[in-house]
Parts: structure tokens; sequence; C-alpha cells
């Protein structure tokens, strides 16, 4: 799963057709990346291609098949490794999947390891539906084998290597996707709770957690004391690797990295390098304007000015290039002035090098699938979709629980990046703004764009949001902001209603059609010409 072709797609699947981001610097020597953000996609798009993905998934499958025999033959592979084992393997398995489906909609599915020529390849696409209800019964069934906790001597394991609360977290999201919002909550509370336990078992001073007095107990990295200087949770969550709120990430080794251990070559071109001022990939003018705006923000809070520290460590706003991942370290100094600019300091960035022929990327950023605030706010959108569209006496006190829950997890995950020293702030977000269905959902929505940007995140919100509504209405209007002078042709392929709700997910690839006839029968319609409307 970290291999380049495997990462690359879980970035720019998640990121490339939404507003986040734009056209970096050498864009151009990537034209399939560069269709893709200008939304010209066509079957023969190199990213249309998932052979990567399937990669993982047969060899997972071929762990399962002979893991087994291996432990009938072998006493000291005991029946609890060997289910620990299954458990692993099924979750990775399962994840990458669930990535196939919240990209493809239907794929090809089946749990048998193919490692023989002989066995027939050519499956037809399961239903996204089918898929789904499959991979949350293989979790269920194997989660109460999975490792807990590793031991302290190989602390990196607890976030690189799937754990019972990985897989909790596969469930919480899936189980949203579902719109089973009950089993959404159940997982994320199982989640949250292991979390706190951990923090509590690895001593929670050292760490910070429970004495920051905004985060209310919630074991999130704490950004700093509060005084002058912000932001310090960002490297030892998106850089250092293995933080205290990272619940699975695939973690890489600079030492050797591009050599003889893999370097996180995705990030280290898409996002940035030393060599570079920014990758192929650069934030979207939108995400650039929030910074010196006071209000009409796009994403970030009116209410926040100057003071959300990730208005810095998601862009370099000056050098128009994204942070997260590729700066070592940032500083935020701020004397507390809410309506001040900030000083911003960034570190030095992974180096690059190019060997003979073959581009090295020094860079051993961890890329995160999951993380405690992504599952908080998960938890948040659910506790929406419990709440009643109503303004009855009834329908308001039935109400008041969710809308509270659901405003305490987004809160806290806000307050965490809020630039005022602690004894002069205000809350930034006030429940009394947010106090109906609809404006809870933006909030949840916002939210998860300012945390999570760049995370692999923003796309597959904005297809669950459209499933959930079936309507397109509001990515429309989310790639609307990026789109410029193609918004109208935007319009036309998500609202058209003959290719909008196919439009939010992504043709099968060329080559994979005339291989698998079974998948030429059952193209994207929105792409069946084999291109986009929106080349025109």
């Amino acid at each position: 799963m970290e291999a380049d072709d495997v990462v690359r797609r879980m970035i720019v699947w998640g990121e490339g057709r939404a507003d986040n981001i734009a056209a970096g610097t050498n864009i151009d020597r990537d034209a399939n990346l560069e269709n893709v953000i200008k939304e010209n996609i066509t079957t023969k798009n190199g990213y249309t291609a998932w052979d990567g993905f399937y990669s993982v998934i047969n060899r997972c499958n071929t762990v399962l098949k002979y893991a087994p025999g291996v432990a009938e033959s072998d006493p000291g592979y005991t029946q609890s490794e060997l289910k620990a084992t299954i458990a692993e393997v099924s979750a990775l398995r399962d994840l990458c999947y669930f990535y196939l489906i919240r990209t493809f909609r239907d794929v090809p599915f089946s749990f048998e390891a193919f490692t023989d020529d002989d066995q027939a390849m050519a499956l037809p696409p399961t239903p996204f539906e089918t898929v789904l209800d499959n991979l949350i019964n293989d979790l269920e069934s194997v989660q109460g084998d999975a490792i807990k906790r590793y031991p302290s001597t190989k602390p990196k394991y607890q976030t690189g290597r799937i754990t019972r609360c990985a897989i909790w977290a596969m469930l919480c999201e899936m189980y949203l996707w579902k719109q089973d919002y009950d089993n959404c909550i159940k997982y994320a509370d199982l989640v949250i709770e292991d979390k706190k336990d951990l923090a509590k078992e690895q001593n929670s001073v050292s760490f910070g957690q429970t004495t920051d007095q905004r985060l209310l107990g919630y074991p999130l990295v704490s950004s700093s004391s509060y005084s002058t200087t912000f932001g310090s949770f960002y490297s030892n969550v998106f850089i250092s690797g293995n933080s205290q709120e990272t619940i699975f990430e695939l973690p890489y080794d600079e030492q050797q990295a591009g050599n003889t251990m893999l370097g996180n070559s995705a990030v280290g071109q898409l996002y940035g390098n030393a060599t570079v001022t920014k990758g192929y990939i650069a934030p979207s003018a939108t995400v650039l304007a929030d910074a010196t705006k006071t209000s009409q923000r796009a994403i970030y809070a009116d209410a926040n000015y100057y003071s959300d520290a990730r208005l810095f460590l998601n862009c370099d706003n000056t050098n128009e290039a994204v942070v997260k991942f590729v700066y070592r370290t940032l500083t935020i100094q701020n004397d507390g002035t809410h309506d001040k600019l900030p000083t911003v300091s960034y570190g030095s960035k992974f180096n690059y090098a190019r060997i003979g022929n073959v581009d090295h990327y020094y860079c051993s950023a961890p890329w995160i699938i999951y993380r405690l605030p992504d599952i908080m706010l998960l938890k948040a959108e659910a506790l929406c979709q419990k709440l009643r569209d109503g303004s009855e006496a009834d329908d308001i006190a039935y109400n008041e629980p969710f809308l509270n829950e659901a405003f305490e997890l987004v809160r806290v995950v806000n307050n965490r990046s809020v630039c005022q020293q602690t004894s002069e702030m205000t809350d930034i977000l006030q429940l009394r703004n947010f106090n109906t269905k609809e404006r809870m959902n933006e909030l949840v929505l916002a939210e998860r764009q300012r945390e999570l940007m760049f995370e692999g995140k923003r796309w597959y919100d904005l297809v669950r949001r459209s499933l959930r509504d079936n309507s397109t209405d509001v990515l429309v209007k989310a790639m609307g902001r990026r789109a410029g002078t193609n918004a109208q042709y935007v319009q036309n392929f998500f609202s058209s209603p003959s290719t909008g709700m196919y439009a939010i997910f992504w043709p099968y690839n060329d080559d994979e059609t005339k291989v698998n006839p079974e998948l030429a029968k059952a193209q994207n319609p929105a792409f069946s010409s084999g291109e986009s409307t929106i080349s025109k």
C-alpha cells in the first residue's frame, strides 16, 4: 500500500476533482493529472487505472488462502497469531475495496485468491451496496481477533499496522456510507474511548493531552501552551508520524528513501519538495483567498479572522504552496491579537535528487488514512442525520442532545487550531448559529474541509453528501469555486439528469474494459463516449 501508484491515487482520487486544489508547478509533466484538475477525464486517463489496489487485494487474499495451512504445519504459529493475521490482512483488503467503490462505485469483487492463470478473472462489477455490505460483514467478523495494543517496544506498530481501533475506524466510516447512523456512532465511540485509554496508558501528562482545557478531554495532540506560539501539533502529526491522535497511517523511512526503503514519493512530487516552490498540485485560489479575508470566506470561519492555525499549516499563502506533509516544521507567532495576521516561519522541506534516470524523493512524511479528528467529525455527521427538520417544540426537544453533541465534536477540533491565548479566547463557533439540521450539516462539512485538507478526504465527502441528498447541488457549488471559466460546464455535467449522479464516480480504464468485456458492458454512462463533456 506504500507503493507510489497506490498513495498517488489516494491523493488524486480524494482531492484531484475537488475544490481544495489547483494546478501547480510542472504539472504539464503529468498530463493525466492536469486533465483531472480540469475535469477533463477520459477512460484513457492513467489515474483511472486501479491495478495497484487489486495487487494489494490479491496479496491479501493469497495470505488468507495459505495462512491456515501454515498454522497447521508450524506449531510455533499459534491460533491466536493466525487469527490476528487474518484480521489484519482482511482489513487491508477491505480498505482497498473501500477506496475502489468510493471512486468507481461498482467494481469487480472477489475474496478469492488468483494464483493460477486458468482462473476466470473477467469478473462483472458488483454493485456498490453489495460490496459495502460484504466489507462490513467481513470486518465485523474479524474485529475481535485484531491486535488491540502492540508492545511498547514497537511503538510505530500501533499506528503503522492494523489494530482493532483501525478496524473500528473503518467500520465507523463504512456505516456512514451505508447510512446506518447508529452503528457509525457506535464505532466512533469505540475509537474515541480506545484513544482515551491509550493516552492514559502512555502517561497523558507527557503527551500534554488531558491538561489542555480546549480539548475537553479528547486525546488530540495539543497545539501548544497557547501563549504566543501555535501550531506545534503540525510536525507531531504530519511529519514525525505515530502521533497520539493517529489511528492508521502508512509510515516511510527518510534515511534510505528511494534507495532500499520507500520514500513518500507521491507527496514529494505532488505536494512539493526542497527543489521546487510548489509541487504539481497547489492550493486553489479559493483556499488561498481566505487567508487575507475577514468576511465572506469560502472555507474558514469569518469569526476567526487570522487566528485559525490551519490557514498556515495547510498552505504557504505567500508561495501559494501546500504545506501539509511538505514542510518539516512550522511556527506561528501571534501576540493574541485577534485581528492581526500572525508571523509564520516554515522549516525546511524534504530533499529530492535525480540519480541516473530515477527521481528519488527523500520524504518520510506518513500518509495518514485515519486520525481521531476524522472519526470525531464522521460521528458529528452521523448525529446530524438523526436530527429532525421540524421546528415544533417536540422537534426542538428531540434535536437538542444531538445538536449539542455534534457541536461539541466540531468545537473541540476547531478550538485546537485557534491562535489565541487560552485566558483571552472566546469561542469562535457559537451553537446558536447552527441550531438546525441544515446549518449543522454545513458546519460539519466545512470543518472536515478545514481540518482534513489535502489528506485525500474532500472528494469522498462531496460524493457521500451527493448520494445522501440524491443531488449534486452541494458538490457543484464546491466545484464551482475552482472551475473558473469552466463553471458552466461543471454545472451541466454534474447536474444533467443523464450524467449527474454518475459523474461523481470515475470511469473504468480503457485497458481494463478491453481485457474484461464485463466492464465494457457496464461503463459509467457519464463517460460512455470515452471523454468528459467538460472537454468540449
